[in-house]
């Protein structure tokens, strides 16, 4: 048996379990809580291989040195990765245990269980348990990598649905670092950049102090970076809103507003990765070419970004709601010139997001402001104009798509083209670095484990549908986007997912041939076929009326980044000026689930998230940069906009578990688009699926 990645690469048993305090287990993860309910699972799976109950897992918040290096939260991979370092780090304590009590009481290590914790010999307690032993067992070892987990059939804990762990304290308003306010606290805000080459000319010092009057306020000024300081919340945002009023700046960006299309992808500066495969031959196989689009679009994080930060006696504290605690340690030592030993990075839970929203920026910006005044808390809260206009936000994508179809009606051949900015660009990076004038950082480091000679890219993920295609071609263009792009849920996938699976409902009619059966024709897999046709009967697809009438249902199918879980999702809905959601359904093959409620949970949300990118959201540009900087310039689906959503699981306990986090939005996106296609009787393909963009396509039918 191998021994998992982040396991292998903090190989300390007592880095991830412990049994320091009486009745409770001490479990360390480096994966971090940002509204996904992660947590809940992996203290499911802690509980499980220790054979305790679920209240005496106590999980340590994430803080750097008391926490494994798990490094970023990302790609729905908490569950799989830091869920299989747990399970054998617990398996093998376990083990440990089991022979140190076996050795006391004299019988075979096969001769006990364990209930709750306790040893028990022929049924009955032996008078040992995990605490009594726990000074005679030595945990500092590395695992083996030889214990054998327990089997599905064995599981108790695993596979039941449990109410999520950090759900009490965010109810009685104990959770968010927002709500932090220690001793001293001093306030600040952030003048930004209106564009990463701006230089500030001149500042209206007299003018933000009148704004903040009565009250106090320090301006702070290193370069370009400019911060105003006071014990009063109202006076720091009255002083940064002076200043920007009367801030002068050379070299602001202007960004000409047609750069919000995604038609201007094709013109900006890009580096292009060509398919190896040749073209394909000419040949009398019917061809079929289109192009799909998404515009960059906002993490909406319901609250900004807030950052905290310490410095005191040489030594920098931070407070955070990053993705992860360690890369964060690193940044900051960069920015602020400290060694990584003098820095300490506790996580603290914020507004939801998924992806590289504001949250590094806000505590980098207390982190700068703090190791420059030390000896005071220092509290940067993000104003919603400063999330909207400068966090990095996810990519737009264009994407073109050609098949052929054999004489039998099969893909025979399938080539995608993407052009894109990156989606993982801005890892590492901050605003700060640019106006402290400070030399650009290093590129992101790629994922762990890729195969020697393979690129990762978030722009490719999916980027050919999940069949059984003999021929598969693929060319990226990754362009220089006009403002910051980074992590946004599931990266490229959801978006190629959309564009594949909308064309092959394309392909299907060019076959003549029903979407759904010209899906399973294409599809070996049994996994695959169950969620399919699972998919379609719970949603009546039999019983799928014509087209153009107005209502139409849609289909669609993927298996995230074609190794992880399996969906099919399925969208009913109306169209007459405006698209409206009747209800959704989706079936998911995660492999062996953990939490079935949780699971529902992640997949539920992506869905209702996917709709709101395809009916509302993008990202307007102009100027000195980004223009949508309020609710009402940037709408999201409201609440009566949401509609019933079904989710079943496939509860494949013998199989690896996946994660959900990301993997139900490309079939949603993808249902919704085929959807509108059939209500209308004419195909949209780039989202926003707006009034304006229906109105067109009608008149162009």
């Amino acid at each position: 048996m191998s021994i998992p990645g982040t396991l292998a690469a903090n190989p300390r048993l007592d880095r991830w379990v412990g049994f320091e305090t009486t009745g409770m287990v001490r479990v360390a993860i480096g994966k971090v809580e940002y509204g996904q309910g992660a947590l809940t699972g992996l203290a499911q799976i802690a509980a499980e291989e220790l054979d305790v109950g679920m209240h005496r897992v106590d999980l340590v918040n994430p803080e750097t040195d008391l926490s494994p290096d798990e490094g970023l939260t990302v790609g729905s991979m908490s569950t799989e990765t830091s869920g299989a370092s747990i399970r054998a780090a617990c398996a093998e304590a376990r083990s440990l245990f089991v022979a140190a009590a076996a050795q006391k009481l004299g019988c075979p290590p096969g001769a006990l269980e364990i209930d709750d914790g306790v040893f028990l010999q022929d049924g009955e307690p032996s008078g040992l348990d995990y605490w009594s032993l726990a000074g005679e067992v030595d945990l500092t070892v590395a695992p083996t990598g030889e214990v054998a987990a327990k089997s599905p059939d064995r599981h108790k804990i695993v596979g039941r649905s449990f109410g999520r762990l950090d759900l009490p304290a965010k109810v009685f308003g104990q959770a968010y670092l927002h709500d932090m306010a220690p001793a001293g606290l001093l306030h600040a805000r952030v003048l930004r950049q209106p564009g990463f080459k701006a230089s500030l000319v001149s500042l209206d010092e007299a003018a933000i102090r009148r704004a903040a009057a009565p009250a106090e306020v320090e301006i702070l000024r290193d370069a370009s970076f400019v911060a105003f300081i006071s014990e009063s919340e109202t006076a720091a945002v009255a002083a940064v809103n002076a200043a920007e009023l009367g801030a002068k700046w050379q070299d602001a960006r202007d960004l000409a507003p047609a750069l919000s299309e995604t038609a201007s992808l094709k013109e900006l500066p890009c580096q292009s990765f060509p398919s190896p495969q040749a073209p394909p031959e000419p040949s009398n196989r019917r061809r079929h070419t289109a192009g799909y689009s998404r515009p960059y679009i906002a993490h909406g994080s319901m609250g900004p970004s807030c950052g905290l930060a310490l410095c005191q006696d040489g030594a920098l504290t931070v407070w955070t709601h990053a993705q992860g605690v360690y890369p964060m340690r690193a940044l900051l030592a960069r920015v602020c010139g400290l060694e990584p030993a003098k820095i300490k990075v506790i996580h603290s839970q914020g507004a939801g997001t998924y992806g590289h929203n504001g949250s590094d920026d806000a505590a980098i910006d207390a982190a700068v402001i703090a190791v420059r005044k030390p000896g005071r808390p220092i509290r940067v809260l993000w104003r919603r104009e400063d999330e909207f206009g400068h966090e990095p936000v996810g990519t737009a994508m264009h994407v073109e798509l050609t098949a052929e179809l054999d004489a039998g009606g099969k893909i025979a051949d399938y080539a995608t083209e993407i052009w894109s900015g990156s989606h993982t660009g801005g890892r590492g990076r901050c605003l700060a670095e640019t106006a402290l004038g400070l030399p650009p950082g290093p590129p992101p480091a790629a994922p762990p484990n890729l195969p020697p000679g393979v690129r990762f890219s978030g722009g490719i993920l999916n980027a050919i549908p999940s069949y059984d295609i003999p021929v598969k071609r693929v060319t990226e263009h990754v362009v220089q986007a006009p403002v910051r792009t980074s992590s946004l849920r599931g990266l490229g996938g959801p978006v190629n997912t959309y564009a594949n699976e909308c064309f092959v409902d394309e392909l299907a009619e060019l076959a003549g041939e029903d979407p759904v059966a010209f899906r399973l024709a294409q599809v070996s897999d049994p996994r695959a076929r169950v969620v399919i046709e699972k998919t379609a009967q719970m949603c009546g697809w039999d019983k799928r009326g014509a087209a153009a009438t107005g209502r139409g249902l849609g289909f669609a199918y993927c298996r995230y980044r074609d190794r992880g879980a399996y969906v099919a999702a399925a969208v009913a809905l109306t169209v007459d000026t405006e698209v409206r959601l009747e209800r959704m359904w989706c079936v998911t093959d995660c492999g062996q689930v953990i939490n079935p409620d949780a699971c529902k949970n992640q997949l539920e949300g992506g869905m209702i998230m996917a709709a709101s990118w395809a009916l509302k959201e993008q990202v307007k540009l102009g100027g000195a940069g980004i223009v949508s900087t309020t609710w009402d310039d940037y709408p999201i689906l409201r609440f009566d906009e949401v509609p019933p959503v079904e989710v079943e699981l496939i509860m494949a306990q013998n199989e690896r578990s996946v994660g959900t986090g990301e993997v139900s939005l490309g079939p949603a996106l993808a249902a919704i688009g085929n959807a509108v296609a059939h209500a209308l009787g004419a195909r949209l393909r780039d989202l926003p699926f707006t009034r304006d963009r229906i109105a067109r396509a009608l008149l162009a039918g």
